[in-house]
């Protein structure tokens, strides 16, 4: 690279540093936000580094998400010494740099570059809420966001040698990606699509390279299926059916983006988010062929359009099958920056094709739109920090949990709790983090086999924080009807009870 390219790059490092700062700004008070997610991967990656097993912390094999990011980070837990909780905030510090950086080098090269627009787009990630709840938080996404736009990069390589080892390059990444997350499987579908619109490819040298791009995408995720498999009997856990129909799901994913483009105060926007998510994915979609039928489809920007269509489209439809958490903003936010390049990077194209000084008026409009966009969200992350700061981000790292007399209790009694006898709770992640001690998690009521079983045990331990509430769990006083527990203990946040079927 010559000294003009990295010039060219100046403000997006200057933008990656001013995202690293955030981060630390939002994780400095307690570190980096923990949730049950969170204590799974950082006890795999625990037991990676120390034991060489997928092994978390309830002693059961990693199956419900793919390994690789444990893996990460576990090698970075091998090269620091530092566990992935207390490195955690770091860790993302520097993915959220990495991010921003990666997303303004490639701007740099779309079609119709714009400097003010790439700084505006900048801008947008560092202020988005969505992102900076992802990056404030030991999950996944942190690093698969950053996997999708090493793709973008690489595909865009390819598209310009279309080269065996380019592909090869491509597929790499992307089998990577599909487990670092299992919604990495979008990944093959962008590429796919991109393979099959790309006029430049031969019928037989197309067939070849998607058959070549498919094979080397799914290996690693095939492999770690089987493994699942082979450890469990399941291939990504116990998955229940989808209770929420398409159109509810629809709705969900418009009002996400309702969220992100600030449209939501008073929900007065939310009935037409059905509406409003049909038109954003019918309009991209629509513009994709549209370019395609131009001979136009070897860009950047279409890469960055094709993901957004295939991820949006594979998360409302896999929640009309499969039973997880209702779509939020966590779900959709690999497709934050995509969806937002795709939905405004026609606009410095539109205003080159404009010759009259009509075009300086609608540049400075969509200029002050954006900018509004961008206040709210400033806003917005403003509150949050005022929030958070003095008790730390939302999780098991913030004060809740850190202060709870609860918990203090548990550290001081686990000489209370005997090696052979089992012990149930309705958070186990939190036993773990706090005391180190294995536990198992309340059988879900909707899987019976598993209630059964808990009931038919003859001891047990059960501590139990009130503070939560899970209503696919059975509750206490399920548990109270159908068995004699005896208070052994507890303070203000949580009981602990035992249970013998042959104690009078």
């Amino acid at each position: 690279m010559t000294l003009n390219s990295y010039l060219k790059n100046l403000d997006s490092l200057i933008a990656a540093i001013i995202g690293y700062y955030v981060i630390y700004l939002f994780t400095f008070y307690s570190g980096v936000g923990l949730s049950p997610d969170s204590i799974m991967y950082a006890s795999a990656a625990t037991n990676i580094q120390a034991h060489g097993n997928l092994m978390t912390f309830n002693k059961g094999p990693l199956v419900f998400f793919p390994v690789f990011y444990p893996f990460f980070l576990s090698i970075i837990q091998f090269i620091s010494r530092v566990d992935p909780i207390q490195a955690g905030a770091v860790i993302n510090s520097f993915l959220f740099a990495a991010v921003i950086f990666t997303t303004g080098w490639i701007m740099e090269r779309f079609l119709s570059h714009s400097r003010i627009y790439k700084w505006i787009i900048l801008i947008a990630i560092i202020v988005s809420p969505a992102l900076l709840e992802i990056y404030t938080y030991l999950w996944s996404e942190t690093l698969f966001i950053f996997e999708i736009l090493l793709f973008i990069i690489a595909y865009w390589a390819y598209m310009r040698k279309h080269s065996t080892k380019a592909l090869l390059t491509v597929a790499i990444i992307t089998a990577i990606a599909c487990i670092t997350r299992y919604a990495g499987v979008t990944i093959i579908g962008a590429g796919g699509l991109m393979l099959l619109l790309d006029d430049q490819l031969p019928i037989r040298r197309k067939v070849k390279h998607i058959l070549i791009y498919g094979f080397v995408s799914i290996s690693l995720l095939v492999a770690n299926l089987v493994l699942n498999r082979l450890s469990t009997g399941l291939s990504t856990g116990t998955r229940e059916p989808s209770i929420t129909p398409f159109f509810d799901n629809l709705y969900y994913f418009g009002t996400v983006i309702c969220d992100w483009g600030s449209l939501s105060k008073g929900k007065l926007i939310y009935p037409y988010a059905p509406l409003i998510a049909s038109i954003i994915l019918l309009s991209l979609i629509g513009l994709l062929l549209w370019k395609a039928w131009k001979k136009q489809i070897n860009s950047y920007e279409n890469i960055v359009i094709a993901f957004a269509i295939v991820y949006g489209l594979f998360i409302v439809i896999s929640a009309s099958i499969s039973r997880y958490e209702r779509i939020n903003s966590r779900l959709l936010s690999p497709m934050f920056i995509p969806l937002l390049i795709a939905c405004t990077s026609w606009v410095p194209d539109v205003l080159r094709l404009i010759k009259s000084k009509l075009k300086y008026v609608l540049a400075g409009v969509a200029v002050i739109m954006m900018l509004a966009f961008e206040f709210f969200n400033s806003k917005a992350d403003f509150q949050r920090q005022d929030d958070e700061d003095g008790y730390g981000v939302p999780g098991y790292s913030d004060d809740s949990w850190n202060k709870s007399e609860f918990v203090v209790y548990l550290k001081e009694h686990k000489k209370m709790f005997k090696p052979d006898i089992p012990i149930y709770t309705d958070a186990n992640e939190a036993v773990y983090l706090f005391t180190g001690m294995s536990s198992e998690l309340i059988p879900h009521k909707y899987f019976q086999a598993d209630v059964q079983k808990f009931y038919s045990h003859k001891k047990y331990y059960l501590i139990w924080f009130d503070s939560l509430y899970n209503a696919e769990l059975i509750s206490l006083p399920d548990i109270l009807k159908n068995k004699k527990l005896v208070k052994l203990g507890g303070v203000d946040g949580g009981e602990v009870y035992y249970y013998d079927e042959g104690s009078k």
